[in-house]
């Protein structure tokens, strides 16, 4: 099987907004930033999740996943649920898990999808409200 590479993909405005993400295999620190509001998100975000599955099955280093997205559409939240369930069971068999969910202060549904997404995963998600992301 082949070393599992860094993922950095810089976001694009061009018909439609995809995120900037930067997965890094040495330091496992993952970022998602920007928009994400895609025509085609499974095809986007699948790589990103085979990534973290092989990560969390064969790196199995402590991970921190930060995220920054400051829009997102609705089949990109379901993107972002299959994510969190992946560190959260990770986490469960033992791996390290920090995700820290930057956003808007004064963005009350992003805050509540957040904790939505505590609820649904039983992941731990450490919410940081910024004024400006």
């Amino acid at each position: 099987m082949a070393e599992l590479q860094d993922i950095l993909i810089e976001g694009s405005h061009k018909n439609f907004f995809t995120p900037n993400v930067n997965f890094n295999v040495q330091t496992g620190i993952c970022e998602l930033s920007g928009e994400s509001f895609l025509e085609n998100t499974l095809e986007f975000y699948q790589p990103l999740i085979d990534w973290l599955k092989t990560y969390t099955n064969e790196v199995k280093r402590p991970m921190a996943f930060i995220i920054k997205l400051t829009y997102y559409n609705t089949s990109t939240s379901r993107c972002l649920l299959d994510i969190l369930n992946i560190l959260k069971e990770y986490e469960d068999n033992g791996g390290e898990v920090l995700v820290n969910w930057h956003y808007d202060e004064n963005d009350t549904d992003m805050q509540e999808d957040i904790e939505d997404y505590m609820i649904d995963t039983g992941l731990k998600i450490n919410l940081i409200p910024e004024k400006e992301i």
